[in-house]
């Protein structure tokens, strides 16, 4: 393809959703319909191009780069901040990734968001034409979510680190906008403000590496920073303002930040889980296609800076950082996850877990690995979170069929059962996140439908979502061979294996994150078993029912990938033969960083990761199916196994080790008291009511000042003036006595006088 126009797609690829997004809040969001074909035909075509720029970069290996003037630097015209575009290798992978991902999330939400069912047996509700969504914020769903894909896509192709900060802070402006969509709910307005408030954190601290860095180089632009390793060395070598930090470590660890914010690590992982009280579609989103992904993307891209000065082992700080945040937090939110009876919430923890590989991963130099998960891992936690959304949806079907065939048994009304998740006709028209009352919660404040505890049997009543949801379960667990899982993970665990030779510490994380794996298996066999298999626990288990076409489709090709993407990666010496160049993922993604960072063409095999993998894989899953499926499934009413087993420990667990409580007590409970003890009473009461009470005050006595001339001066002069006036009309009004002869006289008198008057006075002679 002509490199010109190459270069004009790639410009393109982030700007149809973005003009999708100005479509719909401006013209259309009265035709839902339009709306959402609108969002699907931009990122559709964003896939195109990005499909284009993807293939003509892996069989070319020409990279792309282009930049106009954007803004001035200071006070030197000559020196301006580009808007521009780079694609390199590493970019090339994401644009495959996330155009692909957001599009099959763009589909299954007109399933999911309740577009009304074409199928037998679903009747439209009177007064609502076919075709016509239940849901009033149908169309700012899919502008917010089309801005969202804009927002990473832009990120992804920017050529500098502050166009890639702009897309950035635009994702947490959406993943405020959509956590918090059905706004009405406190749960989820608490949960968008959490959300945006805990990334803060992390985006100010970042935004403070970004302007050491510019302060330092004088340029934020990536192949200028990234592709110089003299330019890296130097500012490995040269002392921060930090006492013991060079340049480099610091810029690092405060970018670093950044991705401990976005991508919800220990510890600021606390606004993830919560996050789930946005649409499931949005979960999708934020975990697979754009937010935390970005967190992980960002420090990828960075990587050249964060390892500037390591040599033969020795780890810089911030590769020292990584690896100790993330191998906590792979193991803190693994645990986590398996006390949660909340379907969305497990996967929540297991993403925290998953971001943790990669983090960990970078932080002992595995920087392709960190890459090929951040691939792989899109696919089956978009798959798994959509299936989770389509479970739901089932359930809740199932809930208001019991519920209307209860009703209909008692009065013999008919009813109308709408297609979606969560949309179903009744006498008020709403939906209970629109003001209709909402199914009971569970102790645990877990709705009802999404409480695995209530499901069981849906294997049999949802195929399909269970088809594919046991791919994605197995890809995450690493099951060996046939999933995308096992091939990036193994490759994790085989560099921090091979790493230690060189560095004892790389042990350490190989080991925890094999136990990590291990509880993942077990976790995700607990989900399958409660969820799918066994007898149903409730009636609405019982009714549930599998979804619609729009849902099933992007189930079927997110399962599909979340087998085939791990063939890019398999290794060329796997179970020691020598299978030739087959790791094309390596060797194409290797070129992004090649001359700068050192990364080893091929592993020594080693059966000990590869065992390590396959055994904390298997080991988990089976221990899982056996104890939630073989052994005997959960009945009714009946307790999780692991609350008895694990005792005191499972309440810790399932309360998440109690740190939002710690946080609470230690930040925001003392804030609340300062804002009300100093900002409110001091502050607010004290100085700027009696500022506001002193003018209120002079303004009154001014007034009155007014209204004394007012009454005094003004009223005063005007009432003496006016009874001037009358009692000259009273005294002269006698001289209105109506006899003609005396007014002829008065005539005279008055011409005698005149006459006179000129005569003397003005000299006026005949």
């Amino acid at each position: 393809m002509d490199p010109e126009l190459l270069k004009l797609f790639a410009w393109l690829i982030p700007l149809p959703p973005l003009i999708a997004f100005g479509l719909i809040v401006l013209f259309t969001q009265p035709w839902k319909g339009l709306s959402h074909w609108l969002a699907i035909g931009s990122v559709l075509l964003s896939f195109i191009l990005a499909q284009f720029v993807f293939w003509n970069v892996v069989s070319t290996g020409i990279e792309i780069n282009a930049a106009i003037p954007w803004l001035s630097a200071g006070m030197d015209t000559s020196k301006w901040l580009n808007f521009g575009i780079r694609v390199d290798p590493l970019t090339a992978v994401m644009l495959f990734m996330v155009p692909l991902t957001c599009l099959m999330i763009f589909i299954y939400s007109v399933g999911y968001m309740g577009w009304p069912a074409r199928r037998e047996g679903v009747k439209t509700p009177p007064g609502l034409a076919a075709g016509i969504s239940l849901d009033p914020l149908y169309s700012r769903f899919f502008a917010f979510i089309s801005l969202f894909a804009f927002a990473m896509l832009l990120l992804v192709v920017a050529d500098n680190l502050l166009l890639l900060f702009v897309g950035w802070e635009i994702m947490g402006l959406c993943s405020y906008l959509l956590i918090g969509f059905w706004y009405q709910k406190p749960a989820a307005h608490r949960a968008a403000v959490k959300a945006f408030m805990t990334t803060r954190v992390g985006d100010v601290l970042m935004m403070l590496g970004i302007a050491y860095l510019y302060f330092h180089s004088g340029t934020l632009t990536f192949s200028q920073v990234l592709t110089n390793k003299q330019t890296l060395d130097a500012m490995a070598a040269t002392p921060s303002f930090v006492s013991g930090l060079s340049v480099a470590a610091l810029i690092g660890l405060l970018l670093f930040a950044g991705t401990v914010g976005k991508s919800a690590q220990f510890p600021l992982h606390i606004w993830l889980p919560d996050a789930m009280e946005g649409p499931t579609p949005v979960s999708a989103m934020i975990h697979a296609a754009t937010m935390v992904s970005a967190g992980v993307y960002m420090v990828i891209r960075m990587f050249p800076l964060l390892q500037a000065g390591s040599h033969e082992g020795v780890l810089t700080l911030p590769m020292v950082a990584m690896a100790v945040i993330g191998t906590f937090s792979a193991l803190f939110a693994a645990t986590i996850a398996l006390a949660q009876n909340d379907i969305k919430r497990v996967l929540a923890y297991s993403t925290i877990s998953q971001l943790a590989y990669m983090v960990a991963a970078l932080g002992i130099g595995a920087y392709v690995a960190a890459a090929f998960h951040l691939i792989t891992h899109a696919f089956f936690k978009a798959l798994l979170f959509l299936g989770s959304g389509s479970v739901i949806h089932g359930m809740e079907h199932g809930e208001h069929a019991v519920h209307e065939m209860e009703a209909q048994a008692a009065s013999h009304a008919p009813f109308y059962v709408g297609e979606g998740e969560h949309y179903t006709y009744t006498p008020t028209g709403q939906h209970a996140e629109h003001g209709r009352a909402a199914p009971p919660e569970e102790p645990e404040g877990i709705p009802f439908a999404q409480n695995m505890l209530n499901m069981g049997g849906l294997a049999k009543r949802m195929p399909w979502t269970y088809l594919t949801f046991l791919i994605g379960g197995l890809a995450l667990s690493g099951f060996p061979i046939i999933t995308a899982g096992f091939w990036s993970k193994d490759e994790i665990l085989a560099e921090a294996f091979n790493k230690g030779s060189v560095n004892p510490g790389a042990l350490v994380v190989f080991i925890v994150l094999a136990l990590a794996a291990f509880l993942t298996a077990f976790y995700t066999a607990r989900q399958i078993g409660l969820t799918f298999l066994g007898r149903p626990r409730t009636a609405a288990a019982e009714h549930a029912s599998e979804s619609s076409t729009w849902i099933v489709f992007p189930l079927i090709i997110l399962a599909v990938l979340a087998v085939s993407a791990g063939w890019a990666g398999i290794p060329n010496n796997f179970l020691g033969l020598e299978l030739g160049p087959i790791n094309w993922f390596h060797g194409f993604v290797s070129k992004t960083v090649e001359g700068v960072v050192q990364i080893e063409e091929t592993l020594p095999f080693s059966p000990v990761p590869l065992l390590t993998s396959v055994v904390a894989a298997l080991g988990g899953l089976a221990l899982g199916f056996w104890l939630y499926a073989w052994r005997r499934p959960l009945a009714t009413g009946e307790a999780d196994p692991l609350v008895g087993a694990l005792g005191g420990l499972h309440t810790i667990l399932q309360n998440k080790y109690y740190i939002d409580e710690l946080y609470h007590a230690i930040f925001i409970r003392p804030t609340e008291i300062l804002a009300e003890a100093v900002v409110y009473q001091a502050i607010d009461k004290g100085i700027i009511d009696g500022i506001l009470h002193g003018i209120a005050r002079a303004a009154l006595w001014v007034a009155e000042g007014y209204r004394a001339f007012d009454r005094g001066v003004v009223h005063r002069a005007g009432d003496e003036i006016a009874e001037s006036i009358k009692g000259f009309g009273r005294s002269f009004r006698t001289i209105q006595t109506g006899r003609v002869q005396e007014y002829l006289l008065l005539s005279l008198v008055a011409a005698v006088a005149f006459g006179l008057f000129f005569y003397f006075f003005i000299g006026v002679r005949p």
